[in-house]
């Protein structure tokens, strides 16, 4: 049985934290914030991505809450990136590592985190790829 694990929310947290907190469990995945939501099988507006990750969460959101996000590996990419939004008020989307590139999940949203991270794990087992380098980022 695996063990649930949480990510604790509070304004003095930074996007950064709350991100390597999340590779940590998932090291395949990676979750981005945006300024806006995004539609049910659409990806997001890399645009309106916040790209600093020293920003404090209290700069994202006027709803000033504390609390936990699961990051169950039960769980599916939906409902996770629905908790942010509803919880908190973020805009998060997962991506998924392939090779060289961040996939957005938005058309797998469906998946558990744990098939996820599999996919990650069994497509990049070719390219000697063991862990996700946290600061790689692609150019849009």
């Amino acid at each position: 049985m695996s063990k649930i694990n949480f990510i604790t929310i509070d304004d003095s947290q930074t996007i950064e934290s709350v991100q390597k907190k999340f590779n940590s469990e998932l090291p395949f995945l990676k979750i981005e914030f945006f300024k806006d939501p995004h539609l049910v099988g659409t990806g997001s507006n890399i645009k309106r991505m916040y790209e600093a990750a020293s920003m404090k969460l209290n700069d994202l959101y006027n709803n000033h809450k504390r609390g936990k996000i699961s990051i169950d590996r039960n769980r599916t990419v939906r409902d996770l990136e629905s908790d942010f939004q509803n919880q908190f008020g973020f805009f998060v989307q997962v991506f998924r590592k392939s090779g060289k590139v961040w996939l957005e999940t938005s058309v797998t949203d469906g998946w558990t985190l744990d098939v996820q991270n599999e996919e990650g794990i069994r497509f990049n087992k070719d390219l000697k790829i063991e862990r996700e380098n946290f600061n790689d980022h692609d150019v849009y």
